[in-house]
């Protein structure tokens, strides 16, 4: 994230709270479970990302921060392609758009595979910039790349069929493009701390998903015992 290795560290403890809380109200919809550790995810990859400023600053062994910087760059470049479309697709209970969505998991996982064959091949790195980290490695037409990263990620998301989650893509499509605009090498770091912010609005929807299912459920019990 932008800022601080404090900001990480702050903000990281925060999403990651957050994400137990989204958790805790998932109760029986099993297919709410992927959706609502995502905040969880992403609050361990910011605090994650505090190791890699220390790091660089010289606050931890370089060692340390070298490993922290993979941890981070493979739930980024690797992880998160996979895993949003999947939990998206997960969430959904229209046959139709579920067929809809499967595209994007699909695409996911190539995205994912290009990214973590970059990562391998090196060189990979990160540098101290103002105001954020500056991730970088050797990627054949990385615009490219990003472009299908972002239509995989948020591809979904806008196909859901609850609103939440549609507004949920389409405010990151935004954040996505002010992001870009304002900085390209900070890219990486700026938008998955704007990610894990955001998923504050997972826990949120789930909240009110958790009392629409308890206020059906206890209309469904006093219909059969009437």
């Amino acid at each position: 994230m932008c800022f601080s290795p404090q900001a990480d560290l702050v903000g990281g403890a925060v999403v990651a709270a957050l994400g137990v809380d989204a958790i805790r109200h998932v109760h029986r919809h099993h297919g709410h479970v992927a959706i609502a550790a995502l905040p969880l995810v992403l609050g361990a990859h910011q605090l994650d990302e505090s190791l890699v400023w220390w790091g660089l600053q010289g606050h931890v062994s370089a060692s340390v921060g070298r490993v922290a910087m993979w941890v981070y760059l493979s739930i980024a470049f690797v992880l998160l392609p996979i895993y949003v479309p999947a939990a998206v697709l997960a969430l959904e209970r229209s046959a139709r758009r579920r067929w809809a969505m499967a595209p994007f998991v699909v695409l996911g996982v190539g995205v994912s595979a290009v990214l973590l064959a970059a990562m391998f091949h090196g060189p990979v790195h990160v540098r101290l910039a103002p105001y954020h980290l500056s991730y970088g490695m050797r990627l054949r037409d990385g615009g490219l790349v990003v472009v299908l990263y972002v239509v995989a990620v948020c591809g979904a998301l806008l196909c859901s069929s609850e609103r939440p989650v549609v507004l949920f893509g389409v405010v990151n499509l935004v954040a996505i493009a002010v992001i870009a605009v304002l900085t390209v090498d900070g890219f990486t770091s700026v938008w998955c701390g704007w990610a894990a912010v955001s998923s504050g609005a997972i826990v949120v929807y789930l909240r009110f998903a958790a009392r629409a299912g308890r206020r059906r459920a206890a209309g469904e019990l006093r219909s059969a015992t009437t």
